[in-house]
């Protein structure tokens, strides 16, 4: 499982109204915050919640806001922000070779909106504000990046 983590002065994730007939219709807010995490979240083919686990775990420990000194000292939630999970499936695509990416290492959608889906309930539980973008989607993200910051998690299943 991947996180693509940005730390974000605010971020705000836009998806059609109408989400039957992507392309159509005007764009709703389906997730806005303020300072904090933005989060895209790409679940590939052999994961699960024990990955999620351990990603949210590490997502929600890592130190990537800056404390009274400027130094990258604390977390989310010593930091007061707020976190907008987005999933992205294409985080999980096959690179190596090519000018056109592979999706086959990103997991069947049904186990990636499963497991999206499981990390946004877990994540509401720990975080006082949490927003999301809406899996299989067509979705515009906006976004201050702060520092900018960005790093890259994963977290892989056993023997991988």
């Amino acid at each position: 499982m991947i996180a693509l983590l940005q730390r974000v002065a605010e971020a705000t994730v836009l998806v059609n109204g109408n989400l039957d007939a992507p392309g159509a219709g005007c764009k709703k807010i389906a997730g806005r915050i303020g300072p904090g995490m933005l989060a895209f979240i790409g679940v590939e083919r052999g994961d699960q919640e024990a990955q999620l686990s351990r990603l949210l775990q590490r997502m929600l420990a890592w130190r990537m806001f800056t404390d009274v000194q400027g130094r990258m000292n604390l977390n989310l939630a010593q930091s007061g922000g707020s976190l907008l999970l987005v999933p992205q499936f294409t985080l999980a695509a096959d690179t190596d070779s090519g000018n056109r990416p592979s999706f086959t290492p990103a997991a069947p959608s049904h186990e990636g909106e499963r497991l999206f889906n499981l990390l946004l309930g877990e994540a509401r539980k720990r975080c006082a504000v949490v927003e999301a973008g809406v899996f299989g989607a067509d979705m515009q993200v906006s976004l201050v990046n702060d520092g900018p910051v960005t790093f890259w998690l994963q977290t892989r299943p056993p023997g991988v």
